[in-house]
């Protein structure tokens, strides 16, 4: 068959076609599955303000497909403030408005980052990854940033701190405890005596000091640190909190 003729050939434009589509195919394939890097600008566009466009939230710089749970993350939702930026902070600040709405950690505990770091992991279990936002956690190369190595780095030791306060805290048994709005609060032990101690740990863990109450038989009764609880007998078993 001559080239005139195969040009002219109705099986020819068939073929053509084909070909064509098969491309369309591979190209849409292959930019569907691709990992996409977002701007902060682009991201904003995908707020749950515009029906026909997915919910899209960042946290940490991993951008998530949220759209299955519309009702909480589209507009008006009580989630919605999460949509289409990285408010990685308020995940545990709960500040939701101005700037609480950032993906800024500065100043926060090793607990509180490995608590946002969590959240990360929930997303990507309970929602489609889409890809990585280009900023403070991903370079334009979607390479992961010094700074999201610190929060990761910063996440593991929180969690090595608890684990270590953890073992600590069960070689001296805490108190048991209640509380209603009619008594008010109450401590007991069931074997020793209700006292104050300090978690010396938690300066680590929350970056602020804290105490808590553990049970001490007589023999421990004089060692440094043990604070009675006010208005407590020094060796009463139970004391109003």
């Amino acid at each position: 068959m001559s080239l005139k003729a195969l040009a002219t050939s109705p099986l020819s434009g068939i073929t053509v076609l084909v070909v064509f589509l098969a491309f369309l195919l591979r190209f849409y394939i292959k930019f569907d599955t691709a990992e996409r890097l977002f701007s902060g600008e682009e991201l904003a566009l995908f707020n749950g303000s515009d029906e026909g466009l997915p919910i899209l939230l960042g946290i940490l710089g991993s951008v998530f497909d949220v759209t299955k749970g519309k009702s909480h993350y589209g507009s008006g939702g009580g989630y919605n403030h999460f949509a289409g930026r990285d408010a990685s902070r308020a995940f545990v600040s709960g500040n939701f408005t101005g700037d609480g709405l950032t993906d800024s950690l500065r100043g926060l505990s090793s607990t509180e980052v490995k608590s946002i770091v969590e959240w990360r992991d929930f997303y990507h279990k309970s929602y489609k990854y889409v890809g990585k936002l280009v900023g403070r956690y991903y370079d334009s190369q979607g390479n992961p940033t010094k700074y999201l190595k610190g929060v990761e780095a910063k996440a593991a030791r929180g969690a090595q701190l608890l684990e270590k306060q953890k073992i600590e805290e069960a070689k001296q048994p805490s108190c048991n405890s209640r509380w209603s709005q009619d008594d008010g609060g109450e401590v007991w032990c069931d074997v020793g005596y209700p006292r104050l101690v300090q978690r010396p740990l938690e300066i680590a863990l929350t970056g602020k000091m804290s105490k808590r109450c553990a049970c001490f038989e007589d023999s421990k009764l004089d060692q440094p640190g043990l604070e009675v609880y006010e208005g407590c007998e020094y060796q009463a078993t139970r004391c109003k909190v």
